[in-house]
C-alpha cells in the first residue's frame, strides 16, 4: 500500500494554513497528489438573515466568497512553492456528507482537532468524529495546541487485537516503513494479564521490514486507557499515535467509544485513526 492521494480539510480557522503545509510536506514524502477540500460551517449566520433581506444576504455571501478565495490563494501558493501536484475543491452541500464523500476517494485524510478558542474551527457537530467513523479511510488528526516539529519518526501503535486496531496498523504501514522507531503498545486491562497480545504484531511488522519493539503498559487505578497512552507518548517523545477508532451508529450520529472520544478531546500529538 502507498499513499497516492491525500485530502486535507481546509477552513477559515487559524490552523488551516498549517494543516495544508503539513499535508503538502507529507505528500512530497510519499509522492502523492493533494486535494484541498474547503468545508466550513454554514449554519451559524444564515438563520440570522431574513429571507427577504437580500442586501444582508448578498453581503454575507460576498464575505463568505472573500474568505474562501483567501484560503484558496494561500493553499495554491503553498502547493506551487512546494512543487506538489494539487487540486482545490469547495463543493456545496451538508458539511459532514460532503467531507465523507470526498474522503472516500483518498488514501489518507488530514484533519484538525476542534479548537475551542477559534470559532472558525467549528464546522458541524462532531465533524471530525463523523469523518473518521464514516469515511472508511485513515484520518490523521492534528492537535490544535503546539507546533508539530517532527512527524512519523517515533511512532506508537496502540494494539488490543481488535479489528479496528488491525485496520489502523495496516493503514499506517507507509508511515511505519519510514519511521525511525516503532513501539507496539498494549495497555493491560487486568493486572494478571500475561499474554503479550502485541508480540505477534511485532513479527508481522518485521516481515514488512518494519523493526518494532513491544511494551505492555499496566493501567494505574483510576487512570483511563487514553490517559495511559498520552503519558506514554510523552515519556517516549513520540510524534504519532496509531490507533483504531471505536464506536457505533445511533440514528445519524456516531457514538464514539471512550478511548476514541477521549483521545480526540485531549490529544497533544498527531493521531492516525482508522475505523
Amino acid at each position: 500500500m502507498s499513499y497516492k492521494t491525500l485530502l486535507v480539510h481546509l477552513d477559515d480557522s487559524h490552523h488551516s494554513e498549517a494543516r495544508a503545509a503539513f499535508a503538502l510536506d507529507l505528500a512530497l514524502k510519499h509522492t502523492a497528489h493533494v486535494i484541498g477540500l474547503y468545508v466550513v460551517c454554514q449554519d451559524l449566520l444564515r438563520p440570522l438573515v431574513r429571507r427577504d433581506d437580500s442586501l444582508n444576504l448578498g453581503k454575507l455571501e460576498a464575505q463568505e466568497a472573500e474568505r474562501m478565495n483567501l484560503v484558496r490563494e494561500q493553499f495554491t501558493a503553498a502547493a506551487e512553492r512546494a512543487g506538489c501536484p494539487f487540486e482545490w475543491r469547495a463543493p456545496a452541500g451538508p458539511a459532514i456528507d460532503v467531507a465523507v464523500l470526498h474522503a472516500r476517494h483518498a488514501d489518507l485524510v488530514v484533519m484538525g482537532q476542534e479548537d475551542p478558542d477559534d470559532d472558525a474551527s467549528y464546522v458541524a457537530r462532531h465533524f471530525t468524529e463523523e469523518v473518521v467513523m464514516g469515511s472508511g479511510r485513515p484520518v490523521i488528526v492534528l492537535p490544535y495546541a503546539g507546533r508539530i516539529v517532527s512527524f512519523g519518526e517515533n511512532v506508537i501503535v496502540a494494539w488490543d487485537g481488535s479489528r479496528e486496531a488491525a485496520r489502523a496498523l495496516a493503514d499506517a504501514m507507509p508511515i511505519l516503513k519510514r519511521a525511525r522507531l516503532v513501539t507496539v503498545s498494549t495497555v493491560q486491562k487486568h493486572p494478571d494479564q500475561e499474554v503479550p497480545v502485541g508480540f505477534d504484531v511485532a513479527g508481522y511488522l518485521e516481515r514488512h521490514r518494519v523493526r518494532a519493539g513491544f511494551v505492555s503498559i499496566p493501567r494505574s487505578p483510576g487512570m483511563t486507557t487514553a490517559a495511559t497512552l498520552l503519558n506514554q507518548l510523552t515519556d517516549l517523545h513520540a510524534d504519532l499515535l496509531v490507533m483504531g477508532a471505536y464506536g457505533h451508529a445511533r440514528a445519524r450520529e456516531h457514538v464514539l467509544g471512550g478511548v476514541t472520544h477521549a483521545m480526540l478531546k485531549t490529544m497533544t500529538t498527531p493521531v492516525l485513526m482508522s475505523r
